[in-house]
């Protein structure tokens, strides 16, 4: 997997999966749609963590800068 994530979209993935977790655990998101957006708040924290995000490579998506030679 070659990484495809930039430090921006990184810290925007990782501020989303915490606002999931605090909806739900606050009950502000409640019942199906709750655990919907707990679970992809999970997906943005998991895709930051490992800089890459699978759908982006489907649309051809890169935010990280590119390495030169």
């Amino acid at each position: 997997m070659k990484k495809n994530i930039g430090g921006a979209d990184k810290i925007i993935r990782i501020l989303i999966a915490v606002a999931a977790v605090v909806l739900y655990f606050t009950n502000i998101i409640t019942g199906t749609l709750g655990v919907i957006v707990l679970a992809l708040g999970g997906v943005m924290l998991l895709t930051s963590l490992i800089n890459f995000c699978p759908l982006y490579t489907i649309v051809g998506i890169k935010t990280c800068k590119t390495e030169t030679k």
